[in-house]
């Protein structure tokens, strides 16, 4: 549709600038612009849309806003943070919790809610999120009358339940009787423009569109980097590699490797249970490869965003992921293909064939599959994600080791679809990275895995294989502080004399007192396989026991296998000991999450 001169109030340049405009606009930018419009004036001026703001956008006239998030990484919870003080920078009175710590009754004198949620696992809800997904999904879930929200949703694209927690959250809301402030954003794993417009978008619909932050297009990073080290997730501090280690012996089926980082300069500060995000390099062989089958030019200039240019070669090796592929992304490719297998393949009901082609491919095997392609490489590039940052548990305390950091990787290599594949990071860590060389690097705080506040509370670590790293962060800080409660350790690997990480700090911790038990599981070393859950129930009256004078239970390690059988465990061990039912025994290890005495990190 063309906007005339003579039947609108625009002059003839007026409506050839809106003729060119409105076109390249997407629906939640419309959404916006009419919020906009509509605060800035006090009525809807685009005609049609302000209909739309009339059934999304006209928000509650307090200046009162609710920020739940629900986060396992950290990630959920710095946005809402940062969305916080753009809000208050603009006059809103803000609340922001976690959802573990929001009392769900209180829904009901909420007016104005903004949801930030992250996706965990296979389309689970974040751990601090769970109770309230529970309480929203259940007949005890009120009415919600006068009631404006909007969602936030972090995801995955390579994960086939894409930001399917926040999806969820976003039509119970509205089931209940809620009116969207704006529409929910689902952003992938390079979340910061999206989350940046998503907030724009919120603050126009609260009627603060004229503010400055919004107009100018504030994003949530520059919020808080006045009061923060100027060093972050979207601005990556180049740290120096002091020390890189393997820890496992000679004949070990595995390489593991210790990591001295140093902080020094950066201002970078953390605790015991954060993370270390890295933003690592592509294997150049892959790049080499991928290169010879297109046949394009490693120094054709490509655009990877506004006013960054960069040689192709090195935007392969820095800026862009190729070892995973997605469904969206397949979807994009199949325009720059001539291959009918590719446009059979990515047809609407085709969903299973896809899902088995993404698993354990990477775009050498897109590309060298789906020939001829069309595109040119700036297209081809176009279509691809920018690589994400890995995060890894920090393995040391910052009282222990000022200015520095220390990391446990275990290095990933396996056989998939006829060829050998590496884990991007943890083999950039294991073959390409030496002491002297530096990588970017930032900190990632996790409020959902953190060392009791009373350090006379005792303490249950289970952590196998790399999963023991935070709690060499948790055992030097406890020494540092000659914290006095008891601690206890299970740990599991393969083989005692290759594979015991880090043994010899375990056994001095032992000696003097800072580690009170250890027990461990070495699955090969006998002829039935043992693991930490053995252990456990080996030790089910004084693991209970220790439960019931109030300790902390933290796991760390592999979520799908390792983290739900120890999970398990922990109910049957309760059930058993305690002389409860089933349910009994979920509903305590429910009431420890409440009390932050049970947590989990876990990948």
């Amino acid at each position: 549709m063309q906007l005339q001169v003579l039947n609108s109030p625009f002059n003839q340049e007026q409506a050839e600038l809106l003729n060119r405009i409105l076109p390249t606009l997407t629906e939640p930018q419309k959404f916006w612009l009419s919020g906009f419009l509509a605060a800035s004036q006090g009525t809807a001026a685009l005609g049609t849309p302000a209909a739309h703001v009339q059934q999304h956008a006209e928000p509650s006239k307090t200046k009162e806003v609710t920020i739940l998030y629900g986060s396992q990484t950290g990630n959920a919870r710095g946005l809402a943070k940062k969305a916080a003080q753009s809000l208050e920078g603009n006059d809103f009175q803000v609340t922001v919790s976690s959802m573990s710590d929001f009392k769900p009754n209180n829904l009901k004198k909420v007016q104005n809610l903004l949801i930030i949620v992250s996706t965990h696992g296979e389309g689970d809800p974040p751990d601090n999120a769970l109770t309230f997904y529970e309480f929203l999904h259940s007949k005890r879930a009120p009415k919600l009358e006068n009631f404006h929200f909007s969602v936030l949703a972090l995801g995955d694209s390579s994960y086939e339940f894409f930001c399917h927690t926040g999806k969820e959250f976003d039509k119970r809301l509205e089931e209940l009787g809620g009116t969207r402030l704006y529409p929910r954003f689902d952003c992938d794993v390079d979340f910061d423009e999206p989350a940046a417009e998503w907030l724009q978008g919120v603050l126009g619909s609260l009627g603060e569109a004229q503010s400055e932050a919004a107009a100018n297009g504030q994003n949530l990073e520059s919020a808080t980097q006045s009061i923060e080290s100027q060093y972050s997730r979207t601005n990556p501090f180049q740290a120096e590699i002091l020390e890189n280690i393997n820890l496992n012996g000679r004949g070990s089926n595995k390489e593991t490797r210790h990591l001295e980082i140093s902080l020094e300069g950066s201002g970078l500060t953390f605790e015991p249970g954060d993370s270390l995000g890295i933003y690592p390099e592509n294997d150049p062989a892959l790049v080499d490869l991928l290169l010879e089958e297109t046949k394009w030019n490693p120094e054709e200039l490509v655009t990877v965003k506004p006013g960054d240019q960069r040689q192709l070669r090195e935007a392969l090796l820095s800026y862009y992921e190729i070892t995973v592929l997605t469904k969206p992304l397949l979807q994009k490719a199949a325009s720059l293909s001539a291959s009918k297998e590719l446009q059979e393949l990515t047809a609407s009901d085709n969903d299973e064939k896809l899902k088995a082609y993404l698993k354990g491919r990477d775009l050498l095997d897109l590309v060298r599959d789906f020939t001829p392609w069309i595109g040119s490489a700036q297209e081809f590039v176009s279509i691809l994600r920018k690589i994400p940052a890995r995060l890894y548990s920090i393995a040391s305390s910052l009282s222990a080791n000022p200015d520095e950091v220390h990391l446990t990787i275990g290095a990933v290599r396996y056989d998939a679809n006829g060829r050998s594949r590496n884990g991007v990071c943890s083999i950039q860590t294991a073959e390409r990275l030496n002491p002297g060389d530096r990588i970017n690097v930032f900190v990632q705080q996790n409020e959902n895995f953190k060392l009791p506040e009373k350090p006379e509370t005792p303490i249950i670590m289970i952590g196998p294989g790399t999963g023991v790293a935070p709690f060499r962060s948790f055992m030097q800080e406890r020494e540092e502080t000659n914290a006095t409660g008891k601690s206890w350790l299970f740990f599991g690997d393969q083989h005692f004399v290759t594979d015991f990480l880090y043994q010899i700090e375990w056994q001095k911790w032992l000696q003097n007192g800072t580690l009170t038990k250890l027990d461990v599981a070495f699955s090969r070393d006998t002829a039935e396989k043992v693991y930490v859950q053995l252990r456990m129930q080996d030790n089910s009256k004084e693991l209970f026991e220790w439960l019931q004078e109030g300790a902390a239970v933290y796991i760390c390690g592999d979520e799908k296998h390792m983290a739900h059988d120890v999970h398990n465990t922990l109910l049957e061990i309760i059930e058993k000991e305690g002389a409860m039912s089933r349910e009994q025994a979920a509903a305590y290890l429910a009431d420890m999450q409440q009390q932050k005495r049970y947590q989990r990190d876990v990948y």
